[in-house]
């Protein structure tokens, strides 16, 4: 490898490192434990903590679609360059960085897709209109399903005709059997992921079984747990539900800082593991959410919401389930916008949810302008430095 491409690879994975340290400390890093950090189920330092580490987890073993999506399925008839690489990550970075500081959530899903579009179109490539309409069917349903699930799931467990303990019960086996499903990289056969019940067993009939057992082992675990001391077994699966959506956290976002880098060693003839590119960015969001997330968990947990333990696992199982559809699909989302619509949704069940308003009003422009403004300022850019060069 000459000079000059070591060079541009040593740029790149600064870039792509900056990129995930971002992320790691807003949207994966602050997110996932912010309604258990509400619920005062855990402290902002230990969420930081623990988030990191799960993060870390869900980037290595559940990371491959979603920055393959990014990588290789926002711009067809061209391969991003390596400049295009790095202004597409910088400027995604410095939009997320802005934010962090700033207090606000920017949607790193939003930021990143529209930096490296722009950068693309750019280029001269072609819009991927499929891809897109399939993003932004996401991204718009992810509101109103994230929000309408926790609202439903909050007026659930509050409601004085429904058990607590079983109405807590169906949800936990619920979670398990989603859980028995989630597909793993280190499952599978090489490059490719498999899930617990898919792998015990292959056959569908079988396997719908494995799924039932599984469900039905969760949900008896947490009814011992909570007929023994029924706020400490709500608090365990509270801070159950927030490491399944810190781990999910980690497998969808690492993408948004690795998928760039893919087409430069595509284009290098580079063959690096997958799997050791997606264990490296998930140090990056470690490294995120243990330096700076706890700005953003605070954020969250105290100024969009005041949520106890209920309606704070009412807003996180929609977020694990929406999570793990988005990351089965190759689909970038942002979790900031899961979260806090949860968070809403949950919030209203009890009508005294006490959002912010303006506070919310202020969050959608900066995740629309973040959109918008990184490909404007990615399309700039590049084409800025292609004419320099």
């Amino acid at each position: 490898m000459d000079p000059g491409t070591v060079v541009t690879f040593a740029a790149a994975g600064i870039a792509s490192l900056f990129m995930a340290w971002a992320i790691g400390a807003g949207s994966s890093g602050s997110t996932p434990f912010a309604p258990a950090v509400g619920a005062n189920a855990i402290s902002v330092m230990r969420a930081g903590f623990f988030v990191g580490i799960l993060g870390l987890l869900g980037a290595t073993l559940q990371g491959a679609n979603v920055t393959e999506a990014v990588g290789r399925d926002l711009v067809v008839g061209t391969t991003l360059s390596p400049v295009a690489a790095i202004v597409a990550l910088s400027i995604a970075a410095g939009l997320v960085a802005l934010g962090v500081f700033a207090g606000y959530p920017i949607a790193t899903a939003f930021t990143v897709t529209g930096a490296v579009v722009g950068a693309g179109l750019a280029m001269g490539g072609e819009p991927a209109i499929p891809k897109y309409y399939e993003i932004l069917t996401v991204w718009t349903l992810t509101p109103f399903v994230g929000g309408g699930v926790a609202f439903g799931t909050a007026k659930l467990l509050r409601h004085e005709a429904v058990p607590e303990l079983l109405a807590t019960s169906v949800l936990a086996g619920l979670v398990g059997a989603i859980l028995a499903n989630v597909e793993f990289v280190l499952l599978g056969p090489p490059d490719v992921a498999q899930s617990i019940a898919g792998t015990v067993a292959p056959d569908p009939r079988v396997r719908l079984a494995v799924t039932l057992l599984f469900a039905t082992v969760v949900a008896g675990a947490l009814a011992a747990d909570m007929r023994s001391d029924r706020a400490r077994g709500q608090r365990h699966f509270l801070l159950a539900l927030g490491g399944l959506v810190a781990f999910s956290a980690g497998g969808s976002q690492v993408g948004l800082a690795l998928g760039p880098l893919l087409p430069l060693f595509d284009t290098a003839g580079v063959a690096v593991p997958l799997v050791a590119l997606l264990f490296g960015g998930g140090l990056g969001l470690l490294a995120g959410s243990w330096t700076a997330a706890p700005r953003m968990i605070k954020a969250i947990a105290q100024d969009y919401s005041s949520l106890g333990p209920r309606r704070s696992i009412a807003a996180l199982i929609p977020s694990f389930m929406i999570a793990q559809v988005a990351i089965l699909l190759g689909v970038p989302i942002s979790f900031n916008e899961i979260i806090v619509s949860a968070v809403i949704g949950a919030g209203a069940a009890a009508g005294t949810g006490g959002v912010s308003g303006s506070k919310m009003g202020y969050t959608v422009l900066a995740w629309i302008g973040s959109l918008l403004g990184a490909g404007v300022l990615s399309f700039g850019l590049y084409t800025l430095l292609s004419v320099g060069l």
